[in-house]
């Protein structure tokens, strides 16, 4: 893992990498800094309503902002929950921030207050409706519960007694179950989430890199929901876009493994997210 300092930036392993985070630093005002949310920028706690940034990430996100084009959020849950549980709304220094919540179909704009949100697939409410019965037919109902997202719903199980083996068991029923109705079932960490196809972190991702012409990308996640993100950077490095991936380690298994193997840059979860922000920020003069 890479260490950060006051004084001294880490250095990514990957040649990719060490040109994204040279082309930040030589334009950073045409840069765009983009973060996962759980796991990234807050730590992973066993009741996601209980969820909240790391002490440290506002005050350093909000003296990064300043000094870059772009900053943004890119979370599958609500815009507003995720701004509300990061405490950005009238953050000092975030004018510049985003939130795109549900893969970037809803988006927050710190700059003027305002949430842009698509009406809700007709699919979610019938597959809430729907659940309880699946989840009592697959024999994973102890342990497990269900996440009222809004535009999406997931199933935790994360409480279960093995929580992998729960959500091993519930994916070919939560599969069927999204695919009658029309949504598809996202992965991540003890979590299967069914929400409506044709958005992802990494079409959030490159549609903001051209909306805001940005000519550097950082991007930092830890899990799978985050790979298609990663895409997303290596499809924008061949264009000519340079950019820095970076894994937050906040725990080990399938999706946190993938995105280490593929990222330029490992930290030590969200406290070492913050570490690198702040010394950004001091890199830039903040």
């Amino acid at each position: 893992m890479g260490s950060t300092s006051a004084a001294q930036l880490p250095v990514p392993r990957t040649e990719a990498g060490r040109a994204g985070l040279a082309a930040l630093l030589a334009d950073p005002e045409q840069s765009l800094v983009a973060f996962d949310f759980d796991g990234t920028l807050a730590p992973i706690v066993p009741d996601p309503d209980a969820a909240r940034a790391h002490p440290g990430a506002v005050p350093a996100l909000s003296r990064l902002a300043p000094r870059v084009g772009t900053v943004a959020v890119i979370t599958g849950r609500p815009a507003a929950v995720a701004v509300r549980y990061g405490g950005f709304a009238g953050a000092t220094g975030l004018a510049h921030l985003r939130v795109l919540g549900h893969y970037g179909s809803e988006q927050w704009d710190a700059a003027t207050g305002t949430l842009r949100t698509p009406e809700p697939h007709p699919g979610v409410a019938a597959v809430q409706a729907e659940l309880p019965g699946v989840l009592e037919t697959a024999g994973a109902w102890r342990g497990t519960w269900i996440e009222d997202k809004g535009r999406a719903v997931a199933v935790h199980t994360r409480r279960a007694e093995n929580p992998a083996d729960a959500a091993e068991a519930l994916r070919k029923p939560l599969d069927d179950l999204a695919a009658a109705h029309g949504l598809v079932v996202e992965p991540g960490r003890f979590v299967l989430e069914l929400r409506p196809p044709g958005m992802d972190k990494g079409r959030a991702l490159t549609a903001l890199t051209h909306e805001t012409s940005a000519r550097a990308v950082l991007y930092a996640g830890d899990d799978l929901g985050d790979l298609a993100a990663y895409d997303a950077v290596a499809a924008l490095r061949a264009e000519g876009v340079p950019g820095l991936l970076v894994c937050s380690a906040a725990a080990t298994g399938e999706g946190a493994d993938a995105l280490a193997d593929r990222a330029d840059l490992t930290v030590d979860g969200p406290g070492g997210v913050v570490d690198l922000l702040t010394t950004l920020a001091a890199t830039l003069g903040a």
